[in-house]
């Protein structure tokens, strides 16, 4: 079953949308594997944006990230990945469809309140930094027969 890395945000956070965020993914009948509340050192945020350390945006990034605790999680399913992407909605806000999570709640591109892997890939690299195989559940919802053939 494929998985992806989920992470709400400081702003999200601060804004007290992590209840709202773990729905819709819940209603969508994905199954949460691994949370996490928790604050996020320099060294975890430089590596997890490493691919943008040439940006000229990657020290705020950093900055950001570590500036106030985020929400870590794991989801399970069918075309997570994927399907994750579509939640949440395009990076900028301003473009993001009615219905997605930046959508409804996103102001701006530098406030943009969740990250979800782009790909399966780089889910899994992300799932490793984040968590160790300890920190994960695998386990089964009775719900699962009714989404599953």
């Amino acid at each position: 079953m494929e998985r992806t890395f989920i992470m709400i945000k400081p702003d999200g956070v601060q804004r007290g949308l992590v209840g709202e965020v773990i729905g819709r993914f819940e209603a969508k009948g994905f199954t949460l594997v691994g949370l996490k509340f928790m604050s996020v050192s320099k060294e975890l945020a430089e590596e997890h944006y490493d691919v943008h350390k040439e940006r000229p945006f990657f020290g705020s990034l950093v900055e950001f990230i570590s500036s106030s605790p985020v929400v870590a999680m794991v989801w399970e399913g069918e075309g997570v990945v994927a399907s994750a992407r579509k939640i949440i909605g395009a990076t900028n806000p301003l473009s993001a469809e009615p219905g997605t999570i930046r959508g409804d709640f996103g102001v701006s591109v530098g406030r943009n309140l969740i990250h979800g892997s782009d790909a399966i890939e780089t889910a899994q690299k992300e799932i490793s930094l984040w968590f160790n195989e300890k920190e994960l559940v695998t386990w089964q919802p009775t719900v699962k027969t009714w989404l599953y053939e």
